[in-house]
């Protein structure tokens, strides 16, 4: 029987979709492995089903059993893969796409509107017992109906949050990708600008692109001074597309108004810079954590498995 190898523990339903036909290994520790720890748990097995903490790089590619056919990542990104090395061992690499679209969208609205509203710093204002009556001028922010969001990135995140704006707040909605979208332009009456008009028009900016080369800083000091002083800035997509530094220096200066994040450079040391700001949202990386998307997303790890190893194409492959 054909062995699958589940880096870390992922929603029961695709487990129980795998044991129904292979022999499951589990990560025998709750903790994210080692490069070393993976290769050894994973030895024998004919899959690998790896986590966004995962990183497979071309070291461990190049380590891993000759019987690995394919690593299904349960996540939408990819970026800690390393692609190229995987093609050369003619090892498939799978993700999740579609399946968490709604849930990133809907928190990437959140944070825009906690940033707005300025939840946190209410929230905080009332438990350390400042609160003792209404007043006139106590954390104000901007409404949301009728501003101009603009949309880095307009894929299946961005144009569902696209359609949140305009038919929830009657948002106008700009975006720039690196094509035009009908469907979107026709559907939300969105308008194609360059990056340059985005950040200059926007009062709220959210990012949906992949982490690549061409995207890495891709905000950064000069894109934060073209931005509106009231504008609001939101990204669950990546850490590295914005310039922390950058970021830190434009929520202090009052160069933005402020930020919501999901995603950070360095997700296992934030920078206390930023944590110690006022002005900015910070969520764990849980866009996509409602109850409907994890289970989709380990059915969709699930059938790439049982496709792949039953010799049919993946389901949602990742290209070179």
């Amino acid at each position: 029987m054909k062995k699958v190898f589940i880096a870390r523990k992922i929603d029961d339903k695709g487990i129980e979709m795998l044991k129904k036909h292979f022999e499951v290994v589990e990560n025998s520790v709750d903790k994210v492995l080692s490069k070393e720890e993976l290769i050894k748990q994973s030895r024998g097995c004919d899959a690998i089903v790896t986590l966004l903490s995962d990183e497979i790089d071309a070291d461990v590619i190049e380590k891993i059993d000759d019987s690995v056919s394919i690593i299904a990542n349960y996540a939408v990104g990819f970026d800690n893969i390393d692609i190229c090395a995987a093609a050369k061992k003619n090892i498939i690499i799978t993700n999740t796409p579609e399946v968490m679209t709604q849930a990133v969208a809907e928190h990437a609205m959140t944070l825009l509107l906690a940033c707005a509203r300025r939840v946190v710093e209410g929230d905080n204002y009332v438990r350390s017992g400042k609160y003792k009556i209404w007043e006139p001028d106590l954390l104000p922010g901007p409404e949301i109906a009728g501003k101009t969001l603009g949309i880095i990135g307009v894929g299946r995140i961005g144009a569902v949050l696209a359609s949140i704006a305009y038919h929830g707040f009657g948002m106008k909605v700009l975006y720039h990708d690196i094509q035009h979208d009908e469907e979107v332009e026709r559907n939300f009456q969105a308008n194609f600008v360059s990056m340059n008009q985005l950040l200059e028009k926007s009062d709220f900016i959210s990012l949906h692109v992949p982490l690549c080369p061409s995207t890495k800083h891709m905000i950064s000091t000069g894109e934060f001074k073209m931005m509106k002083k009231s504008a609001i800035l939101v990204n669950t997509s990546r850490g590295a597309v914005i310039n922390e530094k950058a970021m830190i220096k434009a929520l202090r200066d009052g160069e933005i108004f402020a930020a919501g994040l999901d995603v950070f450079e360095s997700e296992g040391s934030i920078d206390p810079d930023l944590i110690a700001l006022k002005n900015v949202v910070l969520t764990p990386h849980i866009a996509s954590a409602t109850h409907e998307a994890r289970e989709s997303m380990s059915v969709c790890v699930a059938e790439n498995i049982i496709e792949v190893l039953s010799g049919r194409p993946a389901k949602t492959p990742v290209e070179k």
